[in-house]
């Protein structure tokens, strides 16, 4: 076993904990960025000028009224702007625009005393604008050409041979929704100047290094003259990976100008119709079978809804591609990958990064393609997994690390949830009642953890040890209720050989740990973790010396246990504090900068090739839901899980992932309906759904009434830290199995072997469409070959209502 995944005796990682600020969370001690407003002196509050049209050049800017408004200090503008007015690290961003490019875009800000006082200053703000043809349905961007960014392309094999081959093809379109973050704390920072200049940024981010590096060349700063803290945040799913940015340098440029505190908090409103969302995307493809129903060749395009900038719509689409295949070989594949450029909000990372998208796709062709193959689709998606023994790469030449535990979740999950036996029970059911079916699926997942791009796949932490034994632990990775600090506490603890009161976190700081990575990509335990653990295997070794000569042994037979160092063979003891002390004493350092780089990865971008990921995560999800098959209505009965994380570092945490994860990707894939005004009337690329209101999240109601989480067993993983594996986006793909679900259901109330097409989000309208399709579906021919028809996806709607003929 690697000495980063082997773990020592009693470790503290593993054990099961509660979230490190639970308490903080229940009792509402726990403070987040808009908390320090009341702890800090003359802030000045930032409010924006929205311009409420979806493309226009802006004509007049006329800030006068404003500043008569009684209580405003200031207004901001392009003007003020002292180094580079961009947020975006395309450049392509502009922090206060000239141009108008989405429905809500912020053209100034106004600072007041209040912020009743920036919101009158804010309304008294005069825009003139000429108005701009807009591109606002992803449909017709494309139709249009509007396009931006790299456009990949990801070949293996021969795909007109594969074709030729092929016993069966089928063809068809899917189009699927953009979802909201709504995370429960909205965008917020809070910035000021210090006596020598300098600039303090607290800030809600997933990336505090990348909003230093956007306020200061804002302002024409170094680096060095701006320090970006961020204490938690309360949800970020990606949505604060990027999208901070921005508003910090707002905040900070408020501050240099006016030398006071400056305050930005976005409300919900201006949150969701000012910040991107997960990319919609539409899919065109073609897919070939062998006469056993295994895959033989495929060729599709992926076109991603970037919105009006680039954002990180680049590196989504790569990861897009990289996870098409899912947990299924494909021996001759070309897929291309393209963003539309569109007149939205600019869309960016979320949960998943692009890797839900890219599965869904293929997820739904086997869903659609099982019933024209004659095929059960959980036989179906049986048949094409990658098989041990092998030898088998990915469409992008990476070889698929340990995939017998593919089938393996597959068939644990089958066994806990007694699918055999409930999917007769629900046949029974479903003959008995002819208004009301049910339907069972099981998906599986496989997803790659690491950052595409190579340099983003290092770590540092700092570890301070004082001298009455107590241990500071900072690391670059940030807090957003998942439990990163929880798991950095038990690796720090388990690699000093202390008990976790011992030590505490410091928030994420870029003067203590720099240069770090986003918290992002499942990623922040593996490099953050290693990083702690490289810092704290420094501190011990310099201890095991002090030990050693202590207790009369050699620093290789001493070992620190449960806070008392012990020699082989000896019964003498040294406590950790007495050993910090004379450690001290003797002049020995105390303190260590860690660091980690994940080894083994290459990518080559343009030629879409190479090893880009550390290993993949692996689960499986059965899921029951009943569909009313008047109303389309339907509840989730039952679900059943069994998820890959390695040897857990806090299984506790880990469980929660993989239920929250889960739950939002049911979320995304069944409610979560986002709407857009594409008429041509005055509010023309508008968001429609901006409250909880009307944009539908999980709740209580939609929770499965049976929910069952088993975490694998017997899965180390070589070459992590403690052989732990990433948690925090694979287990979203998992929902797969209730969309799949539903699409069962939705054909039981038609005849057997029909191709039910499903609109996402499956919401019950939805459903209640694929209901009325199937109903009225002619059955297959007699000879039990239901032929090859081309298939059009039911991406929305109106498609719904063509395929009904409603």
């Amino acid at each position: 076993m690697s000495q980063l995944s082997q773990r020592p005796e009693k470790p503290v990682v593993g054990v099961s904990m509660p979230h490190e600020s639970a308490a903080g969370h229940v009792t509402g001690t726990a403070l987040y960025t808009d908390d320090l407003v009341h702890r800090t002196k003359d802030v000045l509050h930032a409010y924006p000028v929205q311009v409420m049209k979806a493309h226009g050049r802006i004509s007049r800017l006329d800030t006068g009224h404003a500043l008569a408004v009684p209580g405003v200090v200031r207004v901001l503008t392009g003007a003020d702007v002292p180094g580079v007015n961009d947020a975006g690290m395309k450049h392509d961003e502009p922090l206060f625009p000239d141009t108008v490019m989405f429905h809500g875009h912020a053209v100034a800000w106004v600072l007041g005393e209040t912020l009743e006082a920036a919101r009158l200053g804010a309304a008294a703000v005069e825009v003139d604008l000429d108005e701009l043809p807009s591109l606002i349905a992803l449909g017709d961007a494309i139709t249009a050409g509007s396009f931006h960014g790299a456009r990949p392309m990801m070949v293996t094999g021969d795909v007109d041979a594969g074709f030729a081959d092929s016993a069966h093809v089928f063809s068809g379109e899917f189009q699927f929704s953009d979802q909201e973050h709504f995370y429960l704390e909205t965008h917020a920072a809070l910035a000021l100047v210090d006596e020598s200049g300098q600039l303090f940024i607290q800030s809600s981010t997933q990336h505090p290094s990348e909003t230093q590096e956007i306020v200061a060349h804002v302002l024409g700063l170094h680096s060095h003259e701006v320090t970006v803290q961020c204490l938690r945040m309360g949800g970020g799913f990606g949505g604060k990976e990027m999208q901070p940015h921005g508003f910090a340098a707002v905040a900070a440029l408020g501050a240099r100008l006016t030398g006071r505190p400056v305050r930005v908090r976005l409300n919900r409103t201006q949150d969701l119709t000012m910040s991107g969302k997960r990319h919609g995307f539409h899919a065109q493809w073609r897919i070939g079978f062998d006469a056993e129903g295994r895959i033989q060749a495929l060729d599709a395009t992926l076109t991603a809804d970037g919105g009006w900038s680039l954002d990180l719509s680049e590196p989504v689409v790569a990861r897009a591609l990289c996870h098409f295949d899912n947990t299924y070989w494909i021996p001759h594949a070309r897929v291309a990958g393209r963003i539309a450029k569109t007149n939205k909000v600019s869309n960016t990372a979320f949960r998943g990064f692009g890797g839900p998208q890219g599965m869904l796709v293929i997820e739904d062709i086997m869903g659609r393609c099982a019933p024209l193959l004659g095929l059960d689709p959980m036989e179906l998606r049986e048949r094409n997994f990658y098989r041990p023994g092998q030898g088998r790469t990915t469409p992008y030449g990476q070889v698929v690390t340990h995939p017998e535990r593919i089938s393996t979740v597959w068939q644990q999950v089958c066994a806990d949830g007694r699918v055999a036996d409930r999917r007769r029970e629900i046949a029974a059911f479903n003959a008995a009642h002819p208004n009301t079916k049910r339907g069972l699926a099981v998906t599986g997942i496989k997803f790659g953890i690491s950052f595409n791009l190579t340099a983003f796949n290092q770590g540092g932490a700092l570890v301070l040890v004082y001298k009455d034994g107590s241990v500071l632990i900072n690391h670059g990775g940030t807090e957003m209720g998942q439990g990163l600090h929880t798991k950095m506490l038990q690796v720090a603890a388990t690699t000093l050989g202390i008990g976790l009161h011992k030590v505490r976190l410091a928030p994420t700081r870029t003067d203590k740990v720099p240069n770090t990575s986003a918290t992002a990509a499942s990623a922040g335990a593996d490099l953050n973790g290693a990083a702690v653990k490289n810092a704290c295997e420094q501190i011990r070794e310099r201890l095991l010396r002090v030990a050693g000569g202590r207790l009369g042994a050699t620093a290789s037979d001493v070992r620190i246990v449960e806070g008392v160092a012990r020699a082989l063979g000896s019964d003498e003891e040294l406590a950790w504090d007495d050993l910090v002390r004379t450690a001290y004493l003797q002049r020995v350092q105390l303190s260590a900068s860690g660091f980690y780089r994940t080894e083994g990865l290459h990518w080559d971008a343009k030629a879409f090739q190479g090893s880009p990921f550390k290993y993949f995560s692996y689960g499986a999800a059965a899921a029951e839901v009943e569909v009313d098959g008047f109303t389309g209505a339907y509840r989730v009965r039952r679900v059943d899980i069994v998820h890959d994380v390695g040897d857990s570092l806090s299984p506790m945490i880990d469980v929660g992932q993989v239920e929250g994860g889960f739950v939002q990707g049911a979320g995304w894939l069944t409610l979560e309906d986002m709407r857009w005004d594409t008429g041509d009337g005055p509010g023309r690329g508008r968001l429609l759904t901006q409250a909880a209101s009307t944009y539908k999240l999980p709740s209580f109601s939609e929770m499965p009434q049976e929910f069952h989480v088993r975490l694998l067993e017997n899965a180390t993983e070589e070459g992590a830290v403690y052989g732990s594996k990433a948690v925090g986006e694979p287990p979203l793909m998992l929902a797969f199995s209730v969309r799949e679900a539903l699409r069962q259901a939705a054909a039981a109330f038609g005849p057997a072997g029909v191709s039910v097409e499903l609109a996402s989000p499956a919401t019950p309208e939805a459903v209640y469409w694929a209901v009325e399709a199937s109903r009225t579906a002619a059955a297959p021919s007699p000879d039990g070959h239901p032929g090859e028809p081309s298939t059009t996806g039911a991406g929305t709607r109106a498609e719904a209502e063509a395929l009904s003929g409603a």
